[in-house]
C-alpha cells in the first residue's frame, strides 16, 4: 500500500525544533499569498528521510488549512559540503519555471542563520502518494508496471533538462563527474568513520580502489553531462492520489554530470532491462552496457558513504528521520503501522490512540443509551428516530470518530472528484473529517471490532451496514455527479440508503438467478421487480437504493446484470412491509421488502456501465464481508465480558458458577477460538490491503465462514450461563446472536463461501 504524504509526518523531534513565531514573520513576508492572520500554525515533521529536516506547515484561517512545506539544513556541525539547501532551491526553482519535470513550486530562500537556526526553503505542499515498500505491495500488476513506467518517465525528463537553457549553465563543473563522485564520497566515509567514531570497513577501501582504476574514459570530457539527481528512488517520488504518475519528485542536491545511476528495482517488476529501455526511449540515450557494471559499483559505494553518514549523525543526535536511523526501515510493517519489536497484528501507536478514544465514546455514551434507544424501537416511535442519536453522531464526528472506515485510495479520489484539493494547498477542514483517518482494512479492524460490542454502535459513527459498501460503491465507481448528489450527504450522515438484491422468487445466493429487469427506454431506464431483506429500507431517512438487476438476458451469464441507483421517492417505488429477524425487526433500520413496479430512473444512474453489477458486487463485498466479520469479533467479546461477569455473580449448587469444571473449560475453549477468528479476519484484512481483493478472495471466505460461527458459540455459551435471562429482551445476547445467525447467510451462505476455499484448495493441489 501507499503512504498519503501527510501520513508520513511526527511531532518535531526536539533537536529539530525551531522558533514558530520567527518562522511565520519570515513566511508572511517573503511567500506570496501567505495567511497574514491565521488563527493557528502547526508544525509537524517528516519522519520520511534521513537528509535535511523537512516540516509541515498548515496555517488554519477561518477553518481553512493552507500548507506549506519547509526544508532546512540539520543543526550542528555538518560535513563540508553537505546539506546544501540553497543548491536545493535554485535547481528547483530553474526546473520549475523552465520545464515539465514535476516539482514543487518553491516560494522563498532564506540564508540568514538567525531566523529559525539554520538556512532553509519554503515550498508548496503537494497530497499524493508515497510508495515506501518498492515491491508495492497491494498494488495490481498493471499499476505496478504503470507506476514504474513513469518513475522512468520523469527520471529521464530530469536528464534531459538543457542546464545551460534553463539558467543552471554555471551551476557546476561537467568533466570528471564520476572521479569527483568517488573522492567526494570516499572522504565523507572517512570523516564520518573518523576519531574513532565508526569503526572502518576494509572492504570500501578495495572498493575505491577499484573504481579509481575503472573510471569510464567519457568521464574526462564531459560530453554527456546533465542533471544528476541525489537520491532518486522510488520512495522519493510523490504519485498522483489515484492514477500512477508523479506530481513531484523529491529533490537531494542536484549535481552536473553523467545522466543515469543506479536505481533500485524490485525483483520482477520490471526486469532491470525493461526498466531501462523504458528509460532508454524516454530519455533518447542508449544503454551504457560496457560500463554498466561500473556505475552500479559507484551507486552502491556512494550509498555505503551515505548511510555511514546517516549512522554518525544518529549517534550525534542529529539525524532527520530518527526512527529511521535507529532501525532499518520496515517498510511491511510501516505500512501497518507497526512499532518496532511487534508482532505482525499490534496495531500501532495511532490506532491505539484511536482505539482508546473509540472505547471510551463507547463507555460514556452508547452503552448508557441502549436501553433507551431499545425502548424506542419497540414502541409506538419504533420507525423514527431517537433524538439523541443524531446528538451523538455530531459528538462522534467534533471527536475525530466518523467514517473511519474509509480506505485510503477511495478518500483521495474523493477529495480529486468532489473536493477538487489534489493539487491545491487549501482543504476545509470539516471535508477533511468527512473522509475519516485514512486507515488501512487491517487498521480499521481494530476499531471496527469495538463497534461490533453494540448493535447501536456503527451507525452512530457513519460505519454501519449497508451504508459503508454503498458509499465504497460510489466512491470507487460513482460519476462526480453521482457522489455530489449522494454520497455527500451519506458521508455527512443526512441520509442512508438501502441494498436491493435478494428476490424472494428465486435463490439469490448465485446472482445469476436474479429476475429483476433494467430495461433502457430513452434517456431513462425502467426497473420492473420485486427485492427483499432490503436493509436500511425502512429507516425514515434512506433516500437512496443501489439496486442490482438484468440490464440484458442475453448476453453472457455474468454480463447481464447492472447496478443502478434509485431514489426511493421515485414512482413506482412500493416499501411492502417490513422483515423480521428471529422476531426482531431492527427497527428503525429494518429489512423492507419492496416492489419496482415501471420504475423510471434518469440513465445516468448506471453505475460504471450495463453489465458491470458482477464486477461492482465483488469490489462491494470484500471490505464488507470482512466489516461484518470485525464487527462479529466484538459481538463476541460482549459476549465473553458478560458471560465471566454473570459466571463470577451467580452461584449453583453451593458456588459459583465460574467455579464449575464445565464452565471453565468452555469458556477457555471459547477464548481459544474468539482468538484464532480474530487472527484470521486481521490476516484477510491485511491480505485485502496488500494483495487486492481476488488474491485475498480465499482467506475473506474463510473468514466469513468462522465469524460468525465463532460468535454464535460464544453468545450461545453467554446466553446459557444467563439461563433465561439470556434468552430475554432484558440483555443484549439474544439479539447479537440473531444478528450473528443471520450474517452465516447474508453476503452469501456458509456453502457459497465454503465452495470457494475448497476450489482453491483443489487449484493449489492440481499445482
Amino acid at each position: 500500500m501507499a503512504n498519503r504524504t501527510g501520513d508520513l509526518v511526527e511531532p518535531v523531534q526536539e533537536a529539530h525544533k525551531l522558533d514558530v513565531k520567527a518562522l511565520y514573520n519570515y513566511a508572511s513576508a517573503h511567500v506570496p499569498g501567505f495567511p497574514l492572520s491565521p488563527s493557528n500554525i502547526t508544525l509537524s515533521q517528516f519522519g520520511h528521510g534521513q537528509s535535511n529536516p523537512t516540516y509541515l506547515m498548515e496555517v488554519e484561517t477561518g477553518g481553512a488549512v493552507k500548507r506549506y512545506v519547509l526544508r532546512k539544513k540539520p543543526p550542528g556541525k555538518l560535513l563540508q559540503s553537505a546539506h546544501a539547501v540553497d543548491r536545493e532551491f535554485q535547481v528547483l526553482k530553474a526546473l520549475g519555471d523552465n520545464t515539465k519535470v514535476p516539482v514543487p513550486k518553491v516560494f522563498c530562500l532564506c540564508n540568514d542563520p538567525t531566523v529559525i537556526g539554520t538556512a532553509f526553503y519554503i515550498m508548496e505542499y503537494l497530497e499524493g502518494r508515497i510508495f515506501v515498500d518498492p515491491k508495492l505491495p497491494g498494488v495490481a500488476p498493471e499499476r505496478r508496471r504503470a507506476i514504474y513506467r513513469a518513475t522512468a518517465t520523469v527520471l529521464a525528463t530530469l536528464h534531459s533538462a538543457n542546464v545551460d537553457a534553463i539558467g543552471l549553465g554555471n551551476y557546476g563543473r561537467r568533466d570528471n563527474y564520476c572521479k569527483r563522485q568517488i573522492e567526494r564520497w570516499f572522504k565523507q566515509y572517512l570523516a564520518s568513520t573518523s576519531d574513532g567514531k565508526l569503526e572502518r570497513n576494509p572492504k570500501m577501501f578495495e572498493l575505491v580502489d577499484w573504481l579509481r582504476k575503472n573510471i569510464p574514459p567519457e568521464d574526462s570530457s564531459g560530453a554527456t553531462a546533465g542533471l544528476v539527481h541525489g537520491d532518486f528512488r522510488i520512495d522519493n517520488v510523490v504519485f498522483h492520489p489515484t492514477e500512477p504518475y508523479t506530481v513531484q519528485i523529491g529533490l537531494e542536491t542536484e549535481q552536473l554530470g553523467k545522466g543515469l545511476e543506479l536505481i533500485g528495482i524490485p525483483e520482477g517488476i520490471p526486469s532491470q532491462a525493461e526498466f531501462l529501455a523504458e528509460y532508454c526511449f524516454e530519455a533518447g540515450r542508449a544503454w551504457p552496457v560496457s560500463e554498466w557494471k561500473f556505475y552500479t559499483a559507484l551507486s552502491m559505494f556512494r550509498g555505503a558513504s551515505i548511510y555511514t553518514g546517516i549512522y554518525n549523525r544518529w549517534l550525534m543526535g542529529n539525524a532527520s528521520g530518527v526512527s529511521r536511523g535507529r532501525r532499518q526501515y520496515v517498510t511491511e510493517n510501516k505500512a501497518q503501522g507497526l512499532p518496532k519489536g511487534s508482532g505482525r497484528f499490534v496495531p500501532s501507536k495511532k490506532i491505539q490512540e484511536l482505539r482508546n478514544r473509540l472505547i471510551k465514546f463507547m463507555e460514556d455514551h452508547i452503552y448508557p443509551m441502549e436501553n433507551e434507544f431499545n425502548k424506542r424501537a419497540q414502541s409506538d416511535l419504533r420507525w423514527t428516530i431517537h433524538p439523541e442519536e443524531e446528538k451523538l453522531k455530531e459528538l462522534a464526528k467534533k471527536e475525530g470518530l466518523w467514517n473511519l472506515w474509509i480506505p485510503l485510495d477511495s478518500a483521495a479520489r474523493a477529495k480529486e472528484l468532489i473536493f477538487n484539493v489534489s493539487e491545491n494547498a487549501y482543504f476545509d477542514a470539516a471535508h477533511d473529517r468527512l473522509l475519516g483517518a485514512g486507515l488501512s482494512n487491517l487498521e480499521y479492524g481494530y476499531l471496527c471490532e469495538i463497534m461490533g460490542r453494540s448493535l447501536w454502535a456503527p451507525q452512530i459513527f457513519n460505519c454501519g451496514a449497508p451504508d459503508t459498501g454503498n458509499m465504497e460503491v460510489l466512491l470507487r465507481y460513482g460519476t462526480k455527479e453521482q457522489l455530489h448528489e449522494w454520497l455527500i450527504p451519506l458521508l455527512e450522515g443526512k441520509i442512508r440508503s438501502g441494498f436491493a438484491m435478494t428476490e424472494p422468487q428465486v435463490a439469490s445466493s448465485d446472482a445469476t438467478n436474479i429476475e429483476c429487469s433494467i430495461k433502457r427506454q430513452g434517456d431513462s431506464y425502467i426497473i420492473n421487480g420485486t427485492k427483499w431483506w432490503t436493509s436500511g429500507a425502512m429507516d425514515p431517512r434512506c433516500r437512496i437504493l443501489i439496486l442490482m438487476g438484468k440490464t440484458d438476458f442475453n448476453a453472457p451469464k455474468h454480463r447481464q446484470q447492472s447496478m443502478i441507483l434509485v431514489d426511493v421517492q421515485t414512482p413506482g417505488v412500493c416499501i411492502k412491509r417490513p422483515l423480521t429477524v428471529f422476531g426482531y425487526d431492527d427497527a428503525p433500520h429494518g429489512h423492507a421488502e419492496i416492489s419496482f413496479q415501471n420504475v423510471c430512473v434518469p440513465a445516468k444512474n448506471i453505475l460504471l456501465g450495463e453489465g458491470r453489477g458482477f464486477e461492482i458486487a465483488q469490489g462491494r463485498l470484500g471490505p464488507g464481508r470482512l466489516h461484518h466479520c470485525m464487527r462479529l469479533i466484538g459481538a463476541a467479546e460482549r459476549g465473553m465480558q458478560l458471560m465471566a461477569q454473570r459466571a463470577l455473580q451467580r452461584k449453583t449448587f453451593g458456588k459459583l458458577i465460574a467455579q464449575h469444571g464445565s464452565f471453565l473449560s468452555d469458556i477457555a475453549k471459547c477464548r481459544v477460538e474468539l482468538e484464532q477468528t480474530r487472527l484470521l479476519v486481521l490476516e484477510a484484512a491485511d491480505q485485502l490491503d496488500r494483495l487486492g481483493n481476488k488474491k485475498a478472495r480465499g482467506t475473506i471466505a474463510m473468514a466469513k465462514v468462522a465469524a460468525p460461527n465463532m460468535a454464535l458459540k460464544v453468545l450461545d455459551m453467554a446466553m446459557q450461563v444467563h439461563g433465561a435471562a439470556g434468552i430475554s429482551s432484558d440483555t443484549v445476547l439474544a439479539h447479537l446472536w440473531a444478528t450473528a445467525r443471520t450474517l452465516r447467510i447474508a453476503d452469501g451462505p456458509d456453502e457459497v463461501h465454503l465452495g470457494t476455499i475448497a476450489k482453491l484448495e483443489l487449484q493449489r493441489a492440481k499445482l
